[in-house]
């Protein structure tokens, strides 16, 4: 005991109170390699202990696991299990890959619960696999971090800002080069970006429709809206509505060949920092857009979407937000080295998007309530 006060006494200075101090002793004890052979010996502790010892392990064995979550998405494998299990030798008739490889695979797709063991040694869909089976949206994504992980492979490097990212080369509107911007008036050049975002939108759309209830709205005003997958599905649900898309000249074009049918629907092409929001709308929708974006660009946005609300209109934004507590990791950790790999935006709590909308003029903002919070949070602003 007096040991333990004698260190504590070490750690007194002014920058640290006494939560401060204790927390630092404990911290050390745990580090010495004496603790950790007692915490290991005693059961209670050990439990602790293994389970820690489990996570750091999985912190470092994670890139490991998402190479094979994304094998099994290149070989199709499990749409290929999808009508039932198979053997091995089933599995190597229809999959390119040789015997060795393919049973390699197998069996740490097992280990991860994307694939489970039965009977008469089949191989059938694990509790992470079933999910898969014709998720378009959530394989696209998959695939598409093959981007992000080229980018992590020198993280200091990353975060020093000293290298050109892919991911700034896959989304091109995040430039602020004139001759660059110009070309985003061709659909080609924005088609790859555009279809990964319609691809995985419906993910945030069942999130966004589920919450709220647009049935009192007349006309809704979707900026950023890529190729009108979000209008397309809430025509669905919410016919009465006239829809207003705007996006990028080059986006737009592609979402006309896919929309071209919907006389309901006016498309309009720009730059929503530069050019004027069309008017009419009494609900404006925002998609995944402003967190990839700094501060500085979203308040103008939010400030140019109050000007052409009308009283009482309302602004919905959806998109994966920081400090979510069922999945806290997913803000900081996640979104916030994507966005660096992207070169601009960050992940923002809800309050600190609510305290950006004030800024901007509105009057009340609100987070809806939605199942998935791993897609997407909710927040409607009021003009």
């Amino acid at each position: 005991m007096d040991k333990v006060l004698q260190q504590l006494t070490a750690l007194e200075d002014t920058k640290y109170n006494w939560w401060d101090r204790l927390l630092i002793w404990r911290d050390r004890i745990i580090a010495t390699r004496n603790f950790q052979r007692l915490a290991a010996s005693l059961p209670i502790i050990n439990k602790v202990s293994l389970h820690r010892a489990h996570a750091v392990f999985d912190l470092m064995a994670g890139f490991v696991y998402t190479q094979i979550l994304l094998a099994c998405v290149r070989v199709d494998l499990f749409d290929k299990l999808a009508d039932g299990p198979k053997t091995l030798a089933e599995l190597q008739l229809i999959i390119d890959l040789p015997k060795k490889g393919l049973e390699r695979l197998i069996l740490g797709a097992v280990s991860l619960n994307l694939l489970e063991r039965r009977a008469h040694d089949r191989f059938g869909l694990g509790s992470l696999g079933s999910p898969l089976v014709g998720n378009k949206a959530l394989c696209a994504m998959i695939e598409h971090h093959s981007s992000l992980y080229q980018d992590l492979q020198d993280p200091l490097n990353l975060l020093r800002g000293g290298m050109k990212a892919s991911l700034e080369s896959y989304w091109p509107y995040i430039t602020e080069k004139n001759d660059e911007l110009k070309e985003l008036d061709r659909a080609e050049r924005v088609a790859d970006y555009s279809q990964l975002m319609s691809a995985s939108l419906p993910l945030v759309a069942d999130e966004v429709m589920q919450a709220y209830d647009f049935s009192g709205h007349t006309c809704l005003l979707d900026i950023g809206g890529g190729q009108g997958t979000f209008i397309q599905l809430l025509m669905q649900q919410a016919s009465h509505l006239q829809f207003q898309l705007f996006d990028l000249p080059g986006v737009v074009e592609l979402a006309k060949s896919n929309l071209r049918q919907q006389q309901q629907l006016s498309f309009f092409g720009g730059n929503f920092f530069e050019d004027q929001l069309p008017t009419g709308a009494d609900i404006v929708t925002l998609i995944r857009v402003i967190f990839d974006h700094d501060d500085q660009r979203v308040l103008q946005l939010l400030k140019g979407i109050h000007q052409i609300l009308p009283v009482g209109g309302k602004l919905l934004i959806a998109e994966p937000m920081a400090d979510t507590p069922e999945i806290p990791a997913m803000g900081q950790a996640y979104f916030g080295f994507y966005l660096l790999a992207m070169g601009r935006g960050r992940p923002r709590s809800a309050q600190e998007i609510s305290d950006l909308l004030y800024q901007a003029g509105f009057v009340a903002c609100r987070k809806l309530k939605n199942k998935m919070v791993v897609n997407a949070q909710i927040i409607l602003a009021e003009a």
